[in-house]
């Protein structure tokens, strides 16, 4: 109780840019809105401080997962505050973007977003880039006397397989993160200004870029600026926030053969060019010409370059789970939908601010496939898994296939219950795997121009928790309903 209060008295601080926001565009209710929902993190955060005042404050595994867990949770219902005080959604909608923010989904509600007020929009982009890695680092930085639960928060929160630190100390580690999350920011920003974009657009739009979110200050996306230059720098960014940040420290200390000797590294950058060149193949080898940029079925078909840009960008958004779009993939043909969907379950890689399974599990499982089949008929001969000259323990292995169990099993589930409220199978199995995989638009209904308003109140709930499932990597959401974690011993 006692850190779960001192972690919701550090979100009502985060309300504060929106509140600046607010003021520069002179939008005094929603200046209100902020300081009410400031507040209420305030009041509760205080209450849960001293109900769990003299608790041990300690953390180990078991507390750790519960904090991390129903922080985010909770962190989700503040966020929804907002939306909700500004009568803008009903509590279950403002929920669901709230969580898809901080998860770095993208997944929307709204139509329109052009309708919202500015400061709301920036609160609904700013929501990702402190989900991104922003809350965990901060709180590691802010709330020091964590000890080694801080260690263990940092490996519960940080996404991805390797939970190796950069530094022997966890906080040196999540101050070097924090800073190269801040250069980046920075660098994105001023290129996008640079680009065509004004502040507004370029500071929304970098927050989800970096932290691989998606949120747009326009309904049409990236596609609204209509910009190469923009897609390219979008693009590059999009890339390195799909990339583990502890390959951008080594690249920082120009340590490049240890960048480029990485297994995940080569095998990321190995899918999204294979996948780029199959997709725009596809494209423009079709039967018929399709419009490639949303809004545009008025205008002259696409040519080669439209289609090199269509592709590359959306196999990169996918693939990063950053879910911006240029185009309405819905119109593409089966081969090129097909492989973006299995994108979405790739993902980016450990240590990223992606989702997904993680291009260094699907090596894992791909490897441990092969020698599984080479030891069929060679059963005397000893098979390693290594990544990186590094053997795989036993238990590591074990895990990975626990994970992967889990991760099926949910996905499984989950579709049937989207049907089961009547949604389209397509619709439903895309929409599990764009929230689960933390990307936002799936096909169909739920596509680059639809959204998730016409999902039932239940659906948006269960997509909510996997969303919350996907960006803790499955275990602190699913542990929270057995029985047996709550149980003292």
């Amino acid at each position: 109780m006692k850190n779960l209060g001192l972690a919701s008295l550090a979100v009502s601080l985060m309300f504060l840019p929106s509140m600046a926001c607010a003021v520069v565009y002179w939008e005094l209710h929603m200046l209100v809105v902020f300081l009410l929902s400031a507040f209420a993190a305030l009041f509760l955060g205080g209450l849960l401080y001293l109900v769990g005042i003299k608790a041990d404050g300690r953390l180990y595994h078991r507390e750790t997962l519960a904090l991390v867990g129903v922080g985010w949770l909770l962190t989700a219902f503040y966020g929804a505050l907002p939306y909700l005080l500004s009568c803008q959604l009903s509590f279950v909608d403002a929920y669901f973007e709230s969580m898809s923010g901080f998860t770095t989904t993208g997944a929307s509600v709204f139509a329109h977003v052009e309708a919202l007020p500015n400061s709301l929009l920036f609160w609904r982009s700013f929501t990702h880039w402190l989900g991104g890695l922003g809350i965990i680092l901060l709180l590691i930085v802010v709330l020091p006397f964590l000890g080694a639960g801080g260690k263990l928060l940092y490996r519960s929160e940080i996404p991805g397989l390797d939970k190796s630190s950069l530094r022997p100390r966890i906080k040196d580690s999540a101050i070097i993160l924090l800073k190269i999350y801040l250069i980046l920011t920075v660098v994105e920003t001023i290129l996008l200004l640079i680009a065509g974009m004004n502040p507004f657009d370029a500071l929304c739009h970098t927050f989800g870029t970096l932290a691989t979110g998606g949120f747009s200050t326009h309904t049409k996306s990236v596609a609204a600026f209509n910009s190469p230059l923009i897609e390219a720098i979008i693009t590059i960014f999009m890339m390195i926030a799909g990339t583990s940040f502890s390959l951008l420290f080594l690249l920082g200390k120009r340590k490049f053969k240890k960048v480029l000797g990485n297994v995940e590294f080569r095998f990321y950058i190995f899918i999204i060019a294979v996948s780029s060149l199959l997709i725009f193949v596809n494209l423009h080898t079709a039967d018929k010409p399709l419009p490639s940029f949303i809004g545009t079925s008025d205008a002259a078909p696409p040519d080669i370059w439209d289609h090199v840009r269509a592709s590359l960008f959306q196999t990169v958004s996918v693939m990063t789970t950053t879910g911006f779009a240029t185009v309405d993939f819905n119109m593409w043909p089966e081969f090129s939908r097909a492989l973006l969907v299995i994108l979405m379950f790739i993902g980016g890689c450990s240590g990223s601010t992606g989702g997904g399974i993680k291009v260094v599990r699907i090596f894992l499982l791909l490897n441990l496939a092969f020698k599984h089949l080479v030891h069929t008929f060679s059963p005397k001969k000893i098979h390693i898994i290594r990544v990186d000259n590094l053997i795989l323990p036993k238990e590591h292995v074990i895990s990975l296939l626990t994970f992967f169990t889990i991760y099926i099993l949910a996905v499984a589930a989950s579709t049937l219950y989207m049907a089961f409220l009547d949604l389209p199978l397509v619709t439903s199995f895309t929409a599990v795997a764009a929230c689960l995989n933390n990307i936002g638009p799936g096909l169909e209904l739920v596509g680059a121009t639809g959204h998730y308003g016409l999902v039932p109140a239940s659906g948006k709930l269960l997509l909510s928790f996997l969303m919350a499932m996907g960006r803790l990597e499955l275990y602190a959401i699913c542990v929270l309903f057995i029985p047996s974690f709550w149980k003292r011993y």
